[in-house]
Parts: C-alpha cells; sequence; structure tokens
C-alpha cells in the first residue's frame, strides 16, 4: 500500500461548458471509448509547464473544437485510475458564439449539449455528476 500512496500523481483540468440558450443553459457531455465507453466533460493531463487553466482550455478545444472563456472554479474530483492516484481541476466554462457542427476526432466520438439534469443523468461518473448537480441545482430537480 506505502507504494501507491507514494506514487506520481496524475495531473488533469477540464470543464463544465455552458452555452446559454432562450430555453435555458445547455452543458456540454461528451462520449468516448478511450479507457472504456463512458459520457463524460471534457478534460485530460495537463502536460509540463502548463496552467491548470491552460491544460483546461486546450483539452476542451481539442476534445470539442471550442475556445470557451473561464468564469470560475467548479470543483475537483481524485480516484486511482490504473492504480495510481488521478487529480482533476474542472473550470466553469462559457461557451459563446455561433457554435461550428461537431467532427468526432480520436478521442471523442460524440458531443452531447443537454440542459443540467440530463446532463447529471447521462454522466457515467457519480463524481462528475455532482460537480454539475452543484452548480445547476435549480435545474436539476
Amino acid at each position: 500500500m506505502s507504494e501507491r500512496l507514494n506514487a506520481e500523481v496524475i495531473e488533469a483540468a477540464g470543464g463544465i461548458v455552458v452555452r446559454d440558450t432562450p430555453e435555458g443553459p445547455l452543458v456540454a457531455v461528451i462520449y468516448r471509448e478511450r479507457y472504456g465507453p463512458e459520457w463524460a466533460l471534457p478534460k485530460g493531463k495537463r502536460q509540463a509547464g502548463e496552467s491548470w487553466q491552460q491544460a483546461a482550455l486546450r483539452e476542451v478545444r481539442e476534445e470539442i473544437g471550442l475556445r470557451p472563456t473561464i468564469v470560475g472554479v467548479a470543483g475537483a474530483t481524485a480516484y486511482l485510475a490504473d492504480g495510481v492516484p488521478k487529480l482533476v481541476f474542472y473550470w466553469r466554462m462559457q461557451a459563446e458564439g455561433k457554435l461550428l457542427p461537431f467532427t468526432a476526432n480520436e478521442e471523442v466520438k460524440k458531443l452531447a449539449w443537454l440542459p443540467p439534469a440530463k446532463a447529471i443523468e447521462r454522466l457515467t461518473h457519480a463524481e462528475e455528476a455532482g460537480l454539475v448537480r452543484c452548480w445547476f441545482t435549480a435545474w436539476a430537480q
């Protein structure tokens, strides 16, 4: 057990990306198969020399093709990824302007823009669903 406590920590960052519509806010949720099929928030590993915010923005751009604005901190999750501790910081992000059609890539197969309650239901991991729930309790009920 002590080896795990001394293991390198995987650092990752991502976002709760929101766009406002007349019907209410929509949250970006992605489908990927890389680590097993899952619906997730956009996120990925931090590169050397990157700030947490830079990593989050880069990952969102790479995964869903958007350049949103960070508007606040959303929270963090921590778990073991193949036995290695992983820490993921999430930022609240706002998508503005016209959205281009999503193009699937090697990491992300689908992008869904969902009302917060539907996003919470769709997300595979309870920790991510909990973060979305924290920011949208009015719509999640």
